[in-house]
Formats: C-alpha cells, structure tokens, sequence
C-alpha cells in the first residue's frame, strides 16, 4: 500500500490581516474561485469560508478567517486570533499607510492570541497586494521584503486582478502549515541573505521622504552642531554606497550629504 495513502489529514485555521481595502478578501476569493471580483463589498466582522487541497502528500482541510480591517471591528475580530495557524497579511502597495500598519496588526494579534509563544506557531504571509498598478505604486519592493525579512516572514507580490502570485503564495503558506505539523508545531522562520536590512531601507525612505532637512537626520529643530554631526554619521555607516547594496543608498547619501551641509551653514 502506498504509505502516502496512510498520512493522516489535517485541520488548519488561517486569517486575514491588514487594513480595509488591501485586497484580503479578493485574494482569497482568487485563490479559492479562480476569480476577481472588481466591486467587492467591504467585509463586515467577519467572512468564514472552507477549502481541501493538498500539500506535501497529504489532504488539508482549512478554515479560513477572513477579518475586516476596519477599526469599528476591532470587537469582533479579537476573539478569532486564537489557535491560528496560519496568517495572510495583507497590505496594497498603492497605499502607504497600509504598509506602516503592518506593524500594528502584529502587535493586535500579540495581544488577543493568548500566550505570546503561539506567535511562533503562525506561519505568516506577507502579501504585497494590488502589483498590477505599477503607475500608482508608492512602496517599493524592497521596502516589504526587508520588512517581511526582518521578521522571518514569506514575502509575496500579488494581485487579486490578475492572479500573479496568488497561486504561489497559498503553494507555499500550506506546505508552511504542514512542515509545521510534522515538525510538532514549530514553524520554519525565514531566513534570506537581502544584503541590506529594514533599518537602511528605513533610513534611506525617511531622507527621501522628509520635507525638511532636520527632519531627514531625525533632529528637532535648533539641534547643536555636535548633535547634527552625530546624526549625520550615524547615516553614514548605513548608507555609504561602498558599505550596502540597498535600492536608492546613492541617491539618499547624497541628500544626507546635503542636509549636514545646509543645516551646519546656518550655525
């Protein structure tokens, strides 16, 4: 008899995180009716759905909780982070906001699961969603994976409209589910060499993004000459282009060159 046949199924629970209008549930709905739907309703509390496949050899049946990400919700999202174990976190990468929340979503699920040690049994996701608008995207790739990196998560690209990554993505979060299983609950973190890490990726957007030059070295307006410098060197060990690889490095030591300059001339 083939020993594949004698594998026992198993039962798993799976969320949905991220702020309102990220695409949770169209991704969902992509992977589990192959289809999109353009004018989704908003998710009230919570939708409930069940899908079987099959991972590893062995037959998955999985309940999945799809959570609004509205705020209003908060009362009745919390009683369903406990015994998770797995979670799509979604943000849309048209919406920064979206993307700054994922920390918070983290820190939501921390305190309604229960015992902080079943974090490290969530196999957890992290979908950069709605990729096909290229024109309107604000966080770049490299932003969501140092983010994901930095906290031993799967990284994804997707995009509820055309399916690219979806497949892919639920691929690799059910074979997550079952190694973890096998492996009595504990869960494989990730681990990738990126060459650069979330604290440069960090840096680097707020000397971007800044709208003035103390705010790029992260000082309060006033600051002494030392503290200018201190903050500037600072900076520099991060970023010098001869020390990283991290996307746009160049561009934002140039601009950190610039606010030293300009912010110690007016002394």
């Amino acid at each position: 008899m083939d020993k594949n046949r004698l594998k026992k199924t198993i039962r798993v629970k799976v969320i949905s995180m991220g702020n309102a209008e990220t695409g949770k549930s169209c991704i969902i709905k992509r992977y589990c009716e192959k289809r999109f739907v353009s004018k989704y309703l908003s998710t009230i509390g919570i939708d409930y759905g069940v899908t079987k496949v099959h991972a590893k050899d062995r037959e998955v049946k999985v309940n999945i909780f799809d959570m609004a990400g509205h705020p209003i919700f908060y009362e009745v999202r919390n009683e369903f982070y406990k015994d998770t174990q797995g979670a799509l976190l979604v943000y849309d990468v048209t919406n920064r906001a979206s993307f700054e929340a994922l920390d918070s979503w983290i820190a939501e699920m921390k305190r309604e699961i229960g015992d902080p040690s079943d974090m490290e049994r969530v196999v957890f996701c992290v979908c950069a969603n709605k990729v096909d608008k290229t024109s309107q995207r604000v966080v770049d790739d490299f932003e969501g994976h140092a983010w994901a990196n930095s906290n031993g998560f799967h990284y994804f690209e997707t995009s509820a409209a055309s399916g690219n990554g979806i497949n892919e993505l639920f691929e690799k979060l059910f074979e997550g589910l079952v190694t973890a299983y096998e492996n009595g609950g504990k869960v494989e973190r990730i681990n990738t060499t990126l060459g650069y890490t979330k604290e440069q990726i960090d840096a680097i957007q707020r000397l971007k993004n800044s709208t003035d030059d103390w705010k790029r070295l992260g000082l309060l307006p006033g600051a002494s000459k030392d503290e200018i410098n201190k903050a500037y060197r600072k900076y520099a060990v991060l970023l010098h282009p001869d020390k990283n690889i991290a996307p746009g490095s160049e561009e934002a030591f140039k601009i950190l060159v610039s606010a030293r300059t300009a912010l110690l001339k007016n002394r």
